[in-house]
C-alpha cells in the first residue's frame, strides 16, 4: 500500500492509517503515526531511483537552494500541523474531503495543460518565491488526507513547469521532507510506533519496508515515463480520478 500510494495523489499516510486501523485494530492516532513511519520504505525507493540526481543536486547551487528552501518551509508548516493531528483525528475531520478537493484540482490541471498555449518552463526558470509556494504545498500534506505528491506536482504544474520536471523535483523534494517526517514521528510519537512494532514484530516491519521500497521503484519509473510524453494531461486526469474515487470511499 505504501509503495503505491506514496507516489499517487491519494495520501499514503491516510491509506496506511485506514488499513492499519482496521487490520491491526489500533487507534487512528497510532495508525497515523505508523503511516508516517512507513515513509522509510518510500525514502529508500526515492534515494535508490534518484541516486545520480541527488549527487548532481548537491553539486548544483540552484537545485540545492531550491531543495533547502522547500524543505525549510515544509518543516515550518508541517511540524505544527503534525502536532495537532491527534486532535484533528479525534474530531469530525474526514480525510476524504481534502483528497476529493485535490482530485478536482488535478483534473482541472489536466484541462489547463491540455488547452494552454503557454510554453512549459524549465526547472532552472523557477523563482525563490515559487520554491516557497511548493514548500507551503508540501507542508500542508502533513494533514491527514492531503497527498504530498499530489500537492507538490499539481503546484509545480500550475506554475508552468513541464511535466517531467514537476514529477522529478517533487520526488526529490520528498526525500529530505520525509526524513524530517520520520524523525518528527520518532521524536514525538515513539510510543505509537512501539505499539505497532510489538504487534507486527521486527520481521513484519522489515517485510513491510522492503515491499514498500521495491513497489515504489516500479511506480516511480512508470509515472516518470508517462510524464515525459506530451500527453501529461492524461496522467493528471487519471490521477485526479483515482484521488476522487478513493476520497468517495473514505467519505462513504
Amino acid at each position: 500500500m505504501q509503495g503505491i500510494s506514496e507516489w499517487l495523489p491519494i495520501s499514503s499516510k491516510t491509506q496506511e492509517l485506514l488499513v492499519s486501523h482496521y487490520l491491526l485494530d489500533i487507534s487512528l492516532t497510532v495508525a497515523y503515526s505508523f503511516g508516517l513511519f512507513m515513509e522509510v520504505g518510500s525514502i529508500g525507493s526515492a534515494v535508490t531511483y534518484f541516486r545520480n540526481d541527488i549527487v548532481k543536486a548537491i553539486r548544483d547551487r540552484f537545485t540545492l537552494t531550491f531543495l533547502i528552501v522547500v524543505t525549510v518551509v515544509t518543516g515550518v508548516v508541517g511540524v505544527p500541523l503534525y502536532l495537532i493531528s491527534d486532535r484533528i483525528l479525534e474530531g469530525a475531520y474526514n480525510p476524504g474531503l481534502p483528497m476529493a478537493i485535490l482530485g478536482v484540482i488535478l483534473i482541472g490541471n489536466g484541462f489547463y495543460i491540455r488547452h494552454s498555449r503557454r510554453r512549459p518552463r524549465e526547472f532552472k526558470e523557477m523563482k525563490l518565491r515559487e520554491a516557497i509556494v511548493v514548500g507551503l504545498a508540501q507542508g500542508l500534506a502533513a494533514l491527514p488526507g492531503v497527498s504530498r505528491s499530489g500537492m507538490t506536482v499539481s503546484t509545480m504544474l500550475l506554475l508552468g513547469l513541464k511535466g517531467e520536471d514537476a514529477f522529478k523535483y517533487s520526488y526529490l523534494s520528498y526525500i529530505p521532507a520525509s526524513l524530517g517526517a520520520v524523525g518528527t514521528t520518532l521524536l514525538f510519537s515513539k510510543s505509537n510506533i512501539t505499539t505497532v512494532a510489538t504487534q507486527l514484530g521486527e520481521v513484519g516491519i522489515l517485510i513491510a519496508i522492503i515491499s514498500s521500497l521495491v513497489t515504489g521503484l516500479l511506480v516511480i519509473g512508470l509515472l516518470l515515463r508517462v510524464a515525459k510524453t506530451k500527453r501529461i494531461y492524461l496522467l493528471d486526469f487519471a490521477l485526479g480520478l483515482i484521488g476522487l474515487t478513493v476520497s468517495l470511499i473514505a467519505l462513504a
